[in-house]
C-alpha cells in the first residue's frame, strides 16, 4: 500500500523507537525500573521511546496536538488534528523479557481516527491503516477472521491485576465464555490483541478500563479489516470510555451478547 506522508512519518517513527527499544530489550536486566503504581511499571526504555517519537512527529508537524502515556498534553494550533502515542504498549512483558509489546500511534482527526501504526519492533511486525484504504501488516492486505461457530473461534483480553476494580466482572466473563469457545488468551498488550483481531489470529477481543493511547491504533486496523468494534455498553464512547469489544462481522453479536450479558 502506497500511505500518506502522515503514515510514512508514523512508520519511520516507529521503527527509530523500535531500534531504541530491541537495544534496551536485549539487556533488559540492566534496566533502572522505578514503580508507576501496582503492577504498572516504567522504565528509562519506555521514555526514552516516547521522546524519540515526540521529537519524530513533532518536528515532522509542528502544528499537530500531543498525547503521549508519559508526558504532558500539547494542544497544537491545528486542534483538529493530535497525535496519540503509546511508546510501550506490554511494558510488563518488555521488563520480564517476553518478546511481545508494541509501539502504538495513531493519528486523530476531528476526533476520529484516520491513521494508525501499531509495531511490534522484538517480531519486525509492522501493522498500519488508513481509513479507507484497508489495514496491511508488513506486505500484506489484512483481514479479520471469517470464523462464524462460537465453537472455534479464541478471544483476547486483559486480565486486570492487584484490586483493580473491573477483576469480578473480568472474571464473570470468563466464566460465560469459555465454556463456549476454544480459548481466550492473555498476551498483555492491548495494540497487539487489536492488530491480532485485524489480521485474523484472534477472532475477538474485549476489555475494560483502557486508556486511550493503549486502543487508539488498534481501533481503526479493525475496522479497516472488515471488524466490527464497539464500546462495551452502547452509551459509551468508543476511545474515551475505555471499555471496548471487538471481533468480526459473522460472530460479534454472540460474542457481544455473552460478554454485555456481564456489564
Amino acid at each position: 500500500m502506497q500511505g500518506s506522508a502522515n503514515l510514512n512519518i508514523m512508520i519511520k517513527a516507529a521503527r527509530l523507537a523500535g531500534r531504541s527499544l530491541v537495544k534496551d530489550f536485549r539487556e533488559v536486566e540492566n534496566l533502572q525500573v522505578s514503580m508507576k503504581g501496582a503492577g504498572d511499571f516504567v522504565s528509562k526504555a519506555d521514555i526514552a521511546a516516547e521522546d524519540i517519537l515526540k521529537t519524530e512527529l513533532i518536528e515532522a508537524r509542528p502544528n499537530y496536538g500531543w498525547l503521549g502515556e508519559e508526558s504532558t498534553e500539547i494542544t497544537g494550533t491545528d486542534p483538529t488534528r493530535r497525535w496519540i502515542v503509546d511508546p510501550l504498549d506490554g511494558t510488563t512483558n518488555f521488563l520480564h523479557g517476553m518478546p511481545h509489546w508494541a509501539i502504538s500511534i495513531a493519528l486523530e482527526h476531528k476526533r476520529e481516527i484516520v491513521s494508525a501504526v501499531v509495531y511490534d519492533p522484538a517480531k519486525d511486525e509492522m501493522f498500519f491503516a488508513e481509513k479507507g484504504q484497508g489495514a496491511w501488516m508488513n506486505d500484506q492486505r489484512l483481514r479479520v477472521s471469517g470464523r462464524n461457530t462460537m465453537a472455534e473461534t479464541v478471544y483476547a483480553t486483559g486480565v486486570p491485576f492487584a484490586a483493580n476494580k473491573y477483576l469480578p466482572a473480568t472474571l464473570k466473563d470468563l466464566a460465560n465464555l469459555m465454556p463456549q469457545c476454544a480459548g481466550v488468551r492473555r498476551w498483555g498488550a492491548a495494540s497487539l490483541d487489536l492488530a491480532y483481531v485485524a489480521a485474523g489470529r484472534y477472532d475477538g477481543y474485549w476489555e475494560r478500563g483502557l486508556n486511550i493511547w493503549d486502543i487508539a491504533g488498534g481501533v481503526l486496523l479493525v475496522k479497516e479489516a472488515g471488524g466490527l468494534i464497539e464500546p462495551l455498553r452502547k452509551d459509551q464512547n468508543l476511545l474515551e470510555g475505555g471499555h471496548l469489544i471487538a471481533a468480526n462481522a459473522e460472530i460479534f453479536e454472540q460474542f457481544a451478547k455473552v460478554i454485555r450479558s456481564t456489564s
